[in-house]
């Protein structure tokens, strides 16, 4: 599968497309991420807020196999 990924440096906002095609009916936010669905409850895409922060931890975390992200 090829994930389409843009980042937003004013928004700071970084999104993952995991489906090109659907109708988006509903998002679901637990803390800075946001994923979005369609009506067949399939995710469409992933936002990740304070991108610039959030994604170099995961990848910290990624590398030691730690999980933990704040």
């Amino acid at each position: 599968m090829v994930y389409k990924i843009k980042y937003d440096e004013e928004a700071d906002v970084l999104t993952v497309v995991v489906a090109e095609e659907g109708k988006l009916s509903y998002a679901e936010e637990v803390g800075d991420l946001i994923v979005h669905f369609d009506e067949d409850n399939k995710p469409l895409f992933i936002e990740v807020l304070r991108a610039s922060r959030i994604v170099p931890l995961m990848v910290q975390s990624l590398a030691k196999k730690e999980v933990s992200v704040t």
